[in-house]
Order: C-alpha cells, then sequence, then structure tokens
C-alpha cells in the first residue's frame, strides 16, 4: 500500500491486518485515528495527563506488537479502548499517587464528546441515567468498571479494592436493581 492518502481510505480492521503484516504507515494512520479520544476518554478516568500520555503510546506498542491477536470481531476502537483501559489500571496499580477518577460525567467541563463517547451520553443522560444515579456509590463504579469500561471482575476487584466475590455480588445486585428501576413506568409517561 505504502500512499498515506491509499491508507487514509482504508478500513480499521485492514489497518490492523496491514499493522500485523509490519507495515509503520498502517500504525501510525491507526494512531492519527485513535489516539486523540483515548487520551480524552482516559483524561475522564486519570488525573495525570503524563500517565495517560504514556498508556497511549504503550497502547499503539501493544497493537504494533499484537496486531495478530485483533479477531476482527467488533470494533477495532473497542479493541483499542480494551487494551488502553488495562494499560491504565496495570500501571496505576504500582502508583499510588495517581487517582482513577469514580466520575464519567464531562457536563460544565468544556469537553466535547467524541463520537465515540455518544453512546455514553446516552447511558448519563437517557432513562438509564436516572437509574444508574439511583444506585449506591459503590453498585455504580460496579457498573462503570464490569459493564462500561469492559473490566472482568477479577480485574474490577483490584481496581475498586475488593475481593472478586463482591465485585460479583454487587454487580448482581445492581443489575436487579436496574431491571427494577427499569421496568417501572417513569413520570410523565402514558
Amino acid at each position: 500500500m505504502g500512499s498515506s492518502s491509499a491508507l487514509a481510505d482504508q478500513d480499521d480492521t485492514v489497518l490492523v491486518a496491514l499493522v500485523a503484516g509490519g507495515d509503520g504507515a498502517a500504525l501510525e494512520e491507526l494512531y492519527g485515528r485513535h489516539a486523540a479520544w483515548l487520551v480524552a476518554r482516559l483524561m475522564r478516568r486519570c488525573n495525570d495527563s503524563d500517565v495517560v500520555l504514556d498508556v497511549v503510546q504503550d497502547t499503539f506498542v501493544t497493537v504494533w506488537k499484537d496486531a495478530r491477536k485483533y479477531r476482527g470481531t467488533g470494533e477495532v476502537a473497542g479493541w483499542l479502548w480494551g487494551i488502553a483501559f488495562r494499560r491504565m489500571v496495570s500501571r496505576l496499580r504500582s502508583r499510588k499517587d495517581v487517582v482513577l477518577l469514580p466520575e464519567w460525567d464531562t457536563v460544565g467541563r468544556g469537553h466535547v464528546p467524541a463520537a465515540e463517547d455518544e453512546v455514553l451520553l446516552g447511558v448519563e443522560y437517557g432513562d438509564l441515567a436516572g437509574a444508574l444515579a439511583r444506585l449506591s456509590p459503590e453498585f455504580r463504579s460496579v457498573v462503570q468498571a464490569c459493564v462500561l469500561d469492559g473490566l472482568t471482575t477479577k480485574e474490577a476487584g483490584r481496581l475498586l479494592g475488593v475481593r472478586e466475590n463482591t465485585v460479583k455480588t454487587r454487580l448482581h445486585r445492581a443489575k436487579a436493581q436496574l431491571r427494577g428501576s427499569l421496568a417501572l413506568p417513569q413520570e410523565g409517561w402514558r
């Protein structure tokens, strides 16, 4: 392929396949498409921009080394987010001075959400938002880690500083509360 304009026309999945074959220009194209939104999303979760920038760089080093592991199912952006967030969690385990922010509300911070965050905005401000807001902070943080961030219960336990079984119990109870809240007719609905 070689030409950067030819790469710009390629789907992300094709770019990952090219990276798996050792194409550095394809990696550069992926970085150009995805690094900014990864930084923005990670900054919503961590208060240290140096750590975030290092994690994004580490994410693309991982992509370079492990592009063959991409199974081709799901969006490349989701795969990248999984790598980035797991790198962030791993990085923060060893640092006590960095805080992983529990809130995912960016309203009032002058942040204009990327297209990838539009789905999360629906979660934050739709019917589910009210149901999530009614959850206890412990339940909400487990839903955030396991459902929205895609962590395993073991990873969520490490992140939240609780046992894996505690995460499982809280997640089960949170889901039950959410089902109950969402099943109730909302005020003003007929």
